[in-house]
């Protein structure tokens, strides 16, 4: 998986004014516990942090084309490339020669044969740097969905790069401010591609090339979602689907380190494990698969159902992993306490992870747990992140006012919710423009949706509701997957974000998406066979939450601390406006209304607090 950045300079001697790049790239240690690397040359030098997945021994970065080091080009690495092998297969016969087994060396190499080209040709989750010392240019690439981060900071002579902000911040040329704008980006819970909330800073968009060179900078759309007639009838869609998830599970099952499954009991995990668990036994694996479960102390006994939550996950979850048999699965249920959530250094972790204090609360803390107990048995882990977005998993799919709505539809039931009217109370709403600044980004991104001919109605504006989420909801999700994952050293692979898959289903009518009625119809028709008919049957249920009122009580403590003289995050909102909701009943903070309600505004007004204060971040309004 690994950790990358770099620093390109057309007007200095880098050779002898690299001091920063070692900073920057221990800050991406995380990311990359097993190696260290650093590259030199007079214009550019590259910084790599590796987590060793293939080719333990021969994949060290940055990796030149040759060990001699003869002027050609240099990548600095990150993710997985699962069709590798085959592309190895195609350049041995082109003439390449490789040294390593590595998927690096062979992306190194597609550049060689195709240029920025071989772009096309991969299938994966990847972000990297190339260096080509012949043209003095530099390539930024990132996957088709964006699973894999990268960001840019452009310079007066060149250029910042690193998989994470915290790599190009730590760069004495790169601030840490943020104006009106990136406060409303945070705020208005959005993840618009490019946009990196730091001023001056930018996010490689998904699907493109980005090269630098003494010009400036130019960007390439390598690809994108296309709207096409859709011809299967519903028996071949299915099989179709199957197929796919077939072959994308048992490419991402590869690896010479350990592999395991998240499980939470819901539908698309349980596909990805039983997925899992049946190719490893086609294969003759005896070890069975370690499929790994979250759970609160004493959340069974405590657990009320609420509008994101109908009933606990752990009884699924076992309830699958017996159905696929024990002989097959490991099931290992992470048992974490509330205390562990609300350890300052477990806090401390998830926000230097995120670099943002955009925050779902307690569950990106569990989350960050999970994945170190995770880590403690497997390096890599295949997740079902991505599955609603595509399936059309949420109720907003559903719901008839969030489609008819004139905003991104997951806003809606947070409003419905009274999830907005917390921003409102407390002035930040109108103060950051958010009703100016949502409905700006709505509009860009409907202007992007691809449009089929003679499509019109509600199937039009399906493929816009599905275009939504897969551009904007899914690449939020899949960022905060990533970075909490990386944090603790532990790869996540997320088969759903497998661009065949999207684009086959994306391309799917909604009348043969919701057949029966529900949601997620075609995913449970092409698994039917896997899973038991109580986990088929289950309704969408959100990634668990305390329900402890220890833990409201300590947060409500923590906004207290927010009343202190010199808070930072009395720059947005006065202490008036915070003494407001500590005036509010503790009732009001156990429900979770979305991402706006009282709950996840406090909590991310603490993590602001904090965000300002460990990066030393400029507020500019």
């Amino acid at each position: 998986m690994c950790g990358l950045t770099g620093w390109v300079s057309y007007s200095r001697d880098l050779t002898q004014q690299a001091e920063p790049v070692p900073a920057m790239t221990e800050t991406m240690a995380c990311r990359g516990p097993d190696a260290r690397g650093i590259w030199t040359s007079p214009r550019a030098v590259l910084g790599h942090r590796r987590l060793a997945v293939i080719d333990l021994e021969g994949g060290k970065q940055p990796m030149p084309v040759t060990e001699r080091d003869e002027g050609l080009p240099v990548i600095t690495y990150t993710g997985e490339v699962y069709n590798y092998r085959e592309l190895k297969e195609e350049l041995i016969g082109l003439g390449h020669e490789f040294r390593t087994t590595s998927d690096t060396e062979v992306v190194l190499h597609a550049y060689l044969e195709w240029g920025e080209e071989f772009a096309e040709r991969l299938n994966g989750m990847y972000a990297f740097a190339i260096w080509d010392p012949r043209t003095e240019e530099l390539l930024l690439v990132r996957d088709r969905m964006g699973v894999k981060p990268l960001f840019y900071y452009p310079t007066p002579d060149g250029v910042l790069f690193g998989s994470e902000p915290k790599a190009i911040l730590a760069h004495p040329e790169a601030e840490a401010v943020v104006d009106a704008e990136g406060l409303a980006e945070i705020f208005a819970i959005l993840k618009t591609p490019g946009h990196a909330v730091f001023r001056g800073m930018h996010e490689v968009v998904p699907a493109t090339v980005v090269r630098f060179n003494r010009q400036g900078h130019s960007v390439r759309e390598y690809w994108k979602l296309e709207a096409r007639p859709h011809t299967d009838d519903l028996d071949t869609t299915v099989s179709r689907i199957r197929e796919l998830l077939d072959d994308i599970v048992e490419r991402q099952l590869f690896a010479d380190v350990k592999v395991g499954t998240l499980l939470s009991g819901g539908l698309d995990s349980s596909v990805v494990t039983a997925l899992a668990a049946k190719i490893l036994r086609k294969h003759g694996v005896q070890n069975p698969i370690d499929a790994f479960s979250i759970d609160f102390k004493g959340h069974k006994e405590r657990f009320q159902a609420d509008t994101l939550w109908g009933d606990p996950d752990i009884p699924f979850a076992i309830e699958v992993a017996d159905h696929i048999g024990a002989d097959h699965v490991n099931h290992v249920i992470v048992e974490l306490r509330n205390g562990d959530i609300l350890e300052s250094a477990v806090r401390d972790h998830v926000l230097r992870a995120q670099d943002l204090p955009v925050s779902t609360g307690d569950m990106e803390h569990s989350l960050y747990l999970l994945c170190k107990a995770l880590k403690e048995r497997v390096t890599v882990a295949l997740s079902g992140e991505a599955s609603d977005e595509i399936f059309a998993g949420y109720t907003w799919f559903h719901d008839p006012e969030a489609v008819a709505g004139d905003t991104f539809p997951w806003h809606h039931p947070w409003s419905k919710l009274g999830g907005m009217d917390t921003l409102k109370e407390i002035g930040l709403w109108d103060r950051l423009g958010l009703t100016e600044y949502i409905e700006k980004r709505y509009v860009d991104a409907l202007g992007e949706v691809p449009r089929l001919e003679g499509e019109t109605g509600h199937e039009a504006r399906m493929r816009e509701i599905s275009y939504l989420n897969i551009s904007r909801w899914e690449n939020f999700l899949l960022d905060r997957k990533d970075r909490l994952s990386m944090a603790a050293g532990l790869e996540v692979r997320v088969p759903f974000t497998d661009h065949r898959l999207v684009e086959y289903v994306f391309n799917t009518p909604w009348a043969m998406k919701s057949f029966d009625g529900r949601e997620k119809s075609l995913l449970r028709a092409a698994t039917a066979d896997l899973l038991p008919e109580s986990v088929l049957q289950r309704k969408k249920a959100s990634y668990p939450s305390t329900q402890d009122e220890v833990y409201v009580r300590a947060l409500r403590e923590k906004v207290q601390d927010l009343l202190a003289d010199g808070a930072p995050v009395q720059q947005i909102v006065p202490r008036e406006a915070i003494q407001k909701l500590l005036d509010k009943p503790l009732e009001s903070y156990r429900v979770r209304a979305g991402l706006w309600g009282v709950r996840a505004v406090m909590e991310r007004l603490v993590e602001f607090n904090a965000w300002v204060t460990e990066y030393d971040v400029r507020v500019e309004l």
